[in-house]
């Protein structure tokens, strides 16, 4: 899903989107302050933080990544085929020096309501989905298909007054 400029942001449409090239890199500091993560995991940790409502691509991640370290805040370390991203002393101090003084970026989403996002629900379903068809094995795959199955009939189940949870 592209979204340019006159496509939904924060406090446009239904609240998910892109946010400023900036808080992605705030974003990626403040998580790198708590503790050593891959990429995948700066993504996926945005999105816990922000409730679902923001995950920024690796387009926007591995980009801000490249760019730390040409500064000198992070290092980039292979650790098991995965490269590892961890503050250096530099980048602590950067950090700690703008702690009082930076927006927090995750601060425009307190107030979302994930549960009812149901776009954004999917998205994060889609993205989980991909991440299982590139580099899960063919008995992963084969468990993707069916969860998805499952959860198609479940909702179609919904709207013909099926069972109202999960659990029923």
């Amino acid at each position: 899903m592209h979204r340019g400029r006159g496509g939904r942001g924060p406090g446009r449409g239904s609240g998910r989107g892109r946010a400023p090239r900036g808080d992605v890199r705030t974003a990626v500091l403040i998580l790198l302050g708590e503790e050593p993560m891959h990429g995948y995991q700066l993504m996926q940790a945005i999105a816990d933080r922000s409730g679902g409502r923001w995950t920024p691509s690796p387009g926007a991640i591995y980009p801000t990544i490249n760019q730390l370290e040409d500064e000198g805040l992070v290092t980039v370390t292979a650790d098991a085929g995965r490269k590892l991203v961890t503050l250096t002393d530099a980048g602590r101090q950067y950090v700690e020096e703008r702690r009082e003084t930076s927006a927090d970026p995750f601060a425009g989403f307190a107030t979302a309501e994930p549960a009812n996002d149901l776009r954004g629900l999917l998205e994060e379903l889609h993205s989980a989905t991909r991440q299982v068809a590139r580099s899960g094995s063919d008995e992963q795959r084969a468990a993707a298909a069916k969860i998805l199955s499952e959860a198609r009939r479940s909702l179609y189940l919904l709207l013909a007054d099926g069972p109202k949870t999960p659990e029923a």
